[in-house]
């Protein structure tokens, strides 16, 4: 019967990770990557789209984040592998479905960086020398896509240092991060604090369908994302049973605190002439970098100086901990036996450099086909929210068919919470319209191409790591996709208005219920499970 409390031990010469990262680490790696280019953007972007209302954004959009974190907190208790949201899906639902998921994990980690150098460079724009990187529309110019290429190059660089190092360059540039937008908050709000300002020009001007769009449209969702970080290094933890489940909540929490007060501070703050024309119509000097841009128009030039800096420390940081993060989902993928081993090779200091050298070659591609950060936006979020869906169908199988496993946290009422997570995350990608689902489609086929191919030629060459595609137990899986495609472009966000407001969001709803119970029974057998564990745990031994 597979174990999970008592993993193997293994030297360094078995090419393993080490175990070198703390619960300081573990959470910062999480905070790091939550606060990033979203508290620099997100404020400004949620209200021209929701006005006002746009704390009831961050509201919903908080509670929709908790709901998946508190998954995945006993889910990264229970299996404390690297690249564990790849590996949920794998051991519940057999080959498909993992190979399926732990593609929407790496396009998530894979296109993260990238946003991160595209708003560094936003930012950067303030100063002379910056302003012929990017074309008016936010598109890099030639000198712009070198910069970009650049920044990505360091990105990977650090990261050849080792898991250890990395911890302690994330953990110092994280405090900066914490107490910058911190700081703006208290400072700005001192003396600019307008409580007219949310209710002058309407408190919800676009209604219920801008506060929803804002979710996940304007950045909320993806400045929220990143307490998975924490699970991805789950294999380089020291004592991860323990700090995984403290990790992804404190950081949630730490994380959601700060993006509400920066939007209740950013309209409070505006004078009117910036919005006297309506939400949708926002101005004023500076706006292509919004804090900063703020901070200067209320007389606090030092302070958007010091903004400008932080525009270039927090993506950076944010940047750098999802270049890690994709190198460990690929890890996790040729160790699943969906991609292959060059990816599971690590050096000396126990890095997979292959993975680190392929996310680096990804990075760079995303500046072509999606150049501006609004864009890449909008298109992460339902990547990251697809990866996050499998954790609670994974979560409904371990519950049926693992009662025995050790859980170092146990989820309160987590037959409700799990189904109900499930919904909150279709609804997210829902509503972030059907202009970007279509586009997220033609990147899941091109997985399929990708790992497809891959299985296809390790299945027929025999070779050992071939992996096992489940088709039964994923029976669900096209439907599931098909029918978000489907919902979308019948919707009201972008698609053909076909269903009204509302009716959609119970339309999601029902069909979310539908695929979580059918996957639910349909899922691999308990002793199917637990063969696929043991294999990942034996092959993924720490090293020391």
């Amino acid at each position: 019967m597979a174990k999970v409390d008592a993993l193997p031990q293994a030297t360094t010469e078995s090419g393993g990770l080490r175990r070198d990262v703390g619960l300081i680490g573990l959470m910062w790696a999480s905070v790091g990557s939550i606060i990033g280019s979203g508290w620099l953007y997100g404020a400004e972007k949620a209200v021209v789209v929701a006005g006002p209302a746009a704390i009831i954004s961050w509201v919903i959009g908080t509670v929709a984040i908790v709901l998946l974190a508190l998954v995945h907190a006993e889910l990264g208790g229970m299996f404390p592998v690297a690249g564990g949201t790849a590996r949920y899906p794998h051991y519940a639902f057999g080959g498909l479905a993992g190979m399926s998921f732990g593609w929407f994990a790496w396009l998530q980690a894979a296109t993260v960086a990238p946003i991160e150098v595209e708003a560094m460079i936003g930012y950067a724009g303030h100063w002379k020398w910056a302003q012929s990187l990017q074309h008016t529309d936010g598109t890099l110019t030639t000198g712009g896509f070198v910069t970009a290429v650049a920044l990505m190059a360091v990105f990977v660089g650090v990261n050849f240092f080792g898991v250890r190092a990395l911890a302690h360059t994330n953990s110092a540039a994280t405090w900066w991060k914490i107490a910058v937008p911190l700081g703006a908050i208290f400072v700005i709000a001192a003396g600019n604090f307008h409580a007219s300002n949310f209710t002058s020009e309407g408190f919800a001007p676009f209604g219920a369908k801008g506060v929803l769009g804002a979710i996940s449209s304007s950045g909320i969702i993806f400045a929220l994302l990143g307490f998975e970080q924490a699970i991805q290094l789950a294999g380089e933890s020291r004592n991860p049973k323990r700090d995984l489940p403290r990790a992804t909540l404190g950081s949630v929490a730490i994380g959601a605190v700060i993006y509400i007060l920066l939007q209740v501070v950013f309209i409070a703050a505006l004078p009117h002439a910036s919005f006297a024309h309506g939400w949708a119509k926002l101005d004023f000097a500076g706006i292509s970098g919004p804090w900063a841009g703020l901070a200067t128009l209320v007389g606090l030039g030092w302070l958007g100086w010091v903004l400008y800096v932080d525009a270039i420390i927090s993506p950076g940081g944010t940047g750098l901990i999802y270049t890690t993060a994709t190198s460990r989902v690929s890890f996790g993928l040729a160790k699943n036996g969906y991609a292959p081993k060059a990816f599971a090779k690590t050096d000396k200091r126990g890095v997979p450099w292959f993975g680190l050298l392929m996310s680096f070659v990804t990075g760079v591609v995303c500046f072509l086909p999606f150049p501006s950060w609004q864009e890449l936006v909008g298109f992460i979020t339902s990547a990251s929210v697809l990866m996050y869906a499998g954790a609670p169908l994974a979560y409904g199988v371990f519950a049926d068919r693992l009662p025995h496993f050790e859980r170092p946290y146990r989820l309160p009422g987590g037959r409700i919470i799990s189904p109900l997570s499930f919904v909150v995350a279709n609804l997210i990608i829902y509503w972030a319209g059907w202009d970007t689902l279509w586009r997220l489609g033609f990147a899941i086929l091109l997985g399929y191409v990708l790992l497809g191919s891959y299985a296809w030629y390790a299945t027929s060459k025999r070779l050992p790591d071939a992996p096992r595609l489940d088709f039964r137990a994923a029976q669900w899986l096209p439907a599931y996709l098909a029918g978000l495609g489907v919902i979308s472009w019948l919707g009201g966000f972008g698609g053909r208005g076909t269903i009204p407001l509302w009716w959609d969001i119970l339309v999601v709803a029902a069909f979310s219920l539908v695929i979580y119970y059918w996957a639910k029974a349909t899922a691999s057998q308990p002793e199917a499970i637990e063969r696929s564990i043991d294999e990942v745990v034996v092959t993924d031994a720490p090293a020391h």
